[in-house]
């Protein structure tokens, strides 16, 4: 049977659904099931809703704890873990910073020195307290917000296929906004492989420096050229520096992870940025299941070494 592919934007963000069964109705089905827990999930992760679970903490920071479902408990509790990483420019409590800057959305702007300051000052993710027995969530300090920006897609994307995977589906593929997972074969290639684009840095969206062949697997990328902000003759991206309050000064124009599970590709694509590549490569060697792809701003590429047969070479001219 023909795949059934459905396009929504939803989350700020253009999200396709590929499901691929023996009966065109139950894929309908399916594809709207997922889009049920889609609205869901958005309910539940988003730090722009003020009616959201996520925004219920926040507002409640520095006066108490606020019980959460276990789904964003458990995401809060990886990503805190992650960013008091050891050099990990991750950090879930930079959400005051963020709304600082406000970079992608309309009314983004350079925020003054004294802001940055206030802000950096309540993005510590240590003050984050956590209840297991409560799955409750405490922000210890007034103002701090969590922003889960850097994972929730990623975490949402393998909710949303550990479902698809219960159902009586041959192949399935969500893309939620340029997170891309898919499990079982693809009917457009022989190998059954999804060809998965990496945009080049230098040119509009939609033209690809290269493409990487994956099966049940995540591609993530994260990249300067995504968001800006152009103020006074410069130029300001999306990736902050957790010490300076300013984005991260770096050579990348994108990192790429390729992994078993999205969320891990945004943590990883978050933590390593900023980073130099042989410090990236070097990491990435050392994770099981984890590969990655490195532009530069001057379009050199680089990759680890799991990725020398999987990488396909494409004209950008």
């Amino acid at each position: 049977m023909p795949e059934q592919l459905s396009t929504i934007r939803m989350m700020g963000t253009v999200i396709d659904i590929m499901v691929d069964t023996l009966d065109d109705k139950i894929s309908a089905l399916i594809i709207e099931d997922v889009i049920r827990k889609l609205h869901i999930y958005e309910q539940r992760f988003s730090a722009n809703d003020t009616k959201s679970e996520l925004m219920a903490v926040n507002l409640a920071a520095g006066i108490s704890p606020v019980s959460v479902h276990p789904d964003l408990y458990q995401i809060i509790k990886k990503g805190k873990a992650h960013s008091l990483a050891e050099g990990s420019h991750l950090n879930i409590a930079l959400g005051p910073l963020i709304k600082a800057w406000r970079i992608g959305f309309d009314d983004a702007r350079k925020p003054a020195e004294t802001e940055i300051t206030a802000a950096l000052e309540l993005t510590d993710p240590d003050l984050i307290h956590l209840d297991e027995e409560r799955q409750s969530v405490y922000l210890e300090k007034k103002g701090m917000q969590i922003d889960l920006g850097a994972l929730a897609k990623g975490h949402i994307a393998d909710l949303i296929m550990k479902d698809l995977k219960n159902q009586p589906i041959t192949s399935a593929y969500i893309n939620l906004g340029g997170n891309f997972v898919s499990t079982g074969f693809s009917q457009k290639r022989a190998s059954g492989c999804y060809r998965i684009g990496i945009q080049d840095p230098k040119r509009p969206r939609g033209n690809y420096l290269l493409a990487v062949d994956t099966q049940n697997q995540s591609v993530v990328t994260s990249g300067i050229y995504e968001r800006q902000l152009h103020h006074e003759n410069e130029s300001f991206h999306h990736i902050f520096d957790t010490q300076t309050g300013y984005p991260i000064e770096t050579d990348l124009a994108s990192l790429t992870i390729i992994s078993k599970e999205s969320v891990d590709g945004e943590i990883w694509t978050t933590r390593l940025f900023g980073h130099n590549p042989s410090t990236i490569l070097s990491t990435v060697e050392a994770l099981v299941d984890i590969d990655c792809i490195l532009i530069t701003k001057s379009n050199t590429v680089m990759y680890s070494k799991g990725l020398e047969e999987k990488l396909i070479p494409l004209s950008s001219r």
